[in-house]
Protein backbone atom coordinates (compact mmCIF):
# COMPACT_ATOMS: atom_id res chain seq x y z
CA UNK A 1 0.00 0.00 0.00
CA UNK A 2 1.37 3.56 -0.46
CA UNK A 3 -0.53 6.41 1.07
CA UNK A 4 -0.74 9.53 -0.55
CA UNK A 5 -1.51 13.19 0.95
CA UNK A 6 -1.78 16.18 -0.57
CA UNK A 7 -0.70 19.96 0.50
CA UNK A 8 -0.46 23.62 -0.56
CA UNK A 9 -3.82 24.26 -2.29
CA UNK A 10 -5.62 27.41 -1.61
CA UNK A 11 -6.74 30.60 -3.27
CA UNK A 12 -4.61 32.82 -5.61
CA UNK A 13 -5.43 35.61 -8.04
CA UNK A 14 -4.99 34.72 -11.91
CA UNK A 15 -1.58 35.41 -12.60
CA UNK A 16 0.04 34.20 -9.05
CA UNK A 17 1.58 30.72 -8.21
CA UNK A 18 1.18 27.61 -5.94
CA UNK A 19 3.32 24.87 -5.06
CA UNK A 20 1.42 21.81 -4.19
CA UNK A 21 3.17 18.96 -2.42
CA UNK A 22 2.50 15.22 -2.36
CA UNK A 23 4.00 12.92 0.73
CA UNK A 24 3.96 9.64 0.43
CA UNK A 25 4.54 6.53 2.63
CA UNK A 26 4.47 2.96 2.68
CA UNK A 27 6.04 1.13 -0.39
CA UNK A 28 9.44 1.91 -2.28
CA UNK A 29 8.74 5.63 -3.28
CA UNK A 30 11.53 5.37 -5.91
CA UNK A 31 9.50 2.43 -7.99
CA UNK A 32 6.58 4.44 -8.74
CA UNK A 33 6.04 7.41 -11.24
CA UNK A 34 3.88 10.34 -9.99
CA UNK A 35 1.64 12.14 -11.41
CA UNK A 36 -1.22 15.07 -10.88
CA UNK A 37 -4.52 15.20 -12.10
CA UNK A 38 -7.58 17.59 -11.81
CA UNK A 39 -10.98 17.84 -11.76
CA UNK A 40 -12.90 21.01 -11.85
CA UNK A 41 -17.06 21.24 -11.18
CA UNK A 42 -19.11 19.39 -13.36
CA UNK A 43 -16.24 18.09 -15.05
CA UNK A 44 -14.45 15.03 -15.97
CA UNK A 45 -11.22 14.11 -14.03
CA UNK A 46 -8.13 15.11 -16.44
CA UNK A 47 -4.16 14.63 -16.61
CA UNK A 48 -1.87 17.40 -15.99
CA UNK A 49 1.83 15.94 -15.67
CA UNK A 50 3.61 13.48 -14.35
CA UNK A 51 7.22 12.13 -13.72
CA UNK A 52 9.03 9.13 -14.13
CA UNK A 53 10.27 7.10 -11.07
CA UNK A 54 14.09 8.22 -11.48
CA UNK A 55 12.84 12.22 -12.07
CA UNK A 56 14.55 12.30 -15.80
CA UNK A 57 11.28 12.00 -17.70
CA UNK A 58 8.01 14.23 -17.10
CA UNK A 59 4.70 14.17 -19.58
CA UNK A 60 2.57 17.39 -19.05
CA UNK A 61 -0.50 18.30 -20.74
CA UNK A 62 -0.66 21.07 -23.28
CA UNK A 63 -2.78 23.53 -21.27
CA UNK A 64 -0.31 23.77 -18.90
CA UNK A 65 2.47 23.30 -20.85
CA UNK A 66 5.15 26.17 -20.09
CA UNK A 67 3.17 26.75 -16.67
CA UNK A 68 3.39 23.84 -14.47
CA UNK A 69 6.74 22.01 -13.32
CA UNK A 70 6.69 18.55 -11.54
CA UNK A 71 9.33 17.39 -9.59
CA UNK A 72 10.16 14.75 -7.03
CA UNK A 73 12.50 14.16 -4.12
CA UNK A 74 12.87 10.27 -3.52
CA UNK A 75 14.94 11.02 -0.32
CA UNK A 76 11.90 12.73 1.42
CA UNK A 77 9.74 10.41 -0.66
CA UNK A 78 7.39 13.70 -1.88
CA UNK A 79 6.29 15.10 -5.43
CA UNK A 80 5.95 18.64 -6.14
CA UNK A 81 3.72 20.09 -8.14
CA UNK A 82 5.01 24.64 -8.98
CA UNK A 83 2.16 25.80 -11.45
CA UNK A 84 2.49 29.38 -12.56
CA UNK A 85 0.77 31.80 -14.50
CA UNK A 86 -2.53 30.52 -12.83
CA UNK A 87 -5.68 31.20 -14.96
CA UNK A 88 -9.20 30.91 -13.67
CA UNK A 89 -9.63 27.12 -15.84
CA UNK A 90 -6.85 26.26 -13.59
CA UNK A 91 -9.45 26.16 -10.46
CA UNK A 92 -9.73 21.99 -9.64
CA UNK A 93 -9.51 19.52 -7.03
CA UNK A 94 -5.83 18.30 -7.94
CA UNK A 95 -5.46 14.83 -7.28
CA UNK A 96 -1.95 13.37 -6.55
CA UNK A 97 -1.31 9.37 -8.39
CA UNK A 98 1.21 6.63 -7.77
CA UNK A 99 2.02 4.21 -10.74
CA UNK A 100 4.32 1.28 -10.21
CA UNK A 101 6.71 1.06 -13.08
CA UNK A 102 9.18 -1.27 -14.51
CA UNK A 103 10.57 0.80 -16.95
CA UNK A 104 11.38 4.61 -16.06
CA UNK A 105 8.44 6.27 -18.00
CA UNK A 106 6.45 9.13 -17.53
CA UNK A 107 3.62 9.24 -19.31
CA UNK A 108 0.65 8.44 -17.50
CA UNK A 109 -3.24 7.87 -17.73
CA UNK A 110 -5.92 7.39 -14.97
CA UNK A 111 -6.57 3.69 -15.68
CA UNK A 112 -2.72 3.43 -14.57
CA UNK A 113 -3.19 4.61 -11.57
CA UNK A 114 -2.61 2.15 -8.28
CA UNK A 115 -3.20 5.15 -5.67
CA UNK A 116 -4.65 8.10 -5.51
CA UNK A 117 -4.30 10.84 -2.86
CA UNK A 118 -7.69 12.45 -1.50
CA UNK A 119 -7.18 15.80 -3.54
CA UNK A 120 -6.45 19.57 -2.59
CA UNK A 121 -8.62 22.03 -4.02
CA UNK A 122 -6.91 24.91 -5.65
CA UNK A 123 -9.26 27.90 -7.03
CA UNK A 124 -7.79 30.85 -8.97
CA UNK A 125 -9.83 34.15 -8.98
CA UNK A 126 -10.08 36.70 -11.97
Amino acid sequence: QVQLVESGGGLVQAGGSLRLSCAASGRIFSSYAMGWFRQAPGKEREFVVAISWSGSRTYRANSVKGRFTISRDNAKNTVYLQMNSLKPEDTAVYYCAADYRIFDTATMAEYEVDYWGQGTQVTVSS
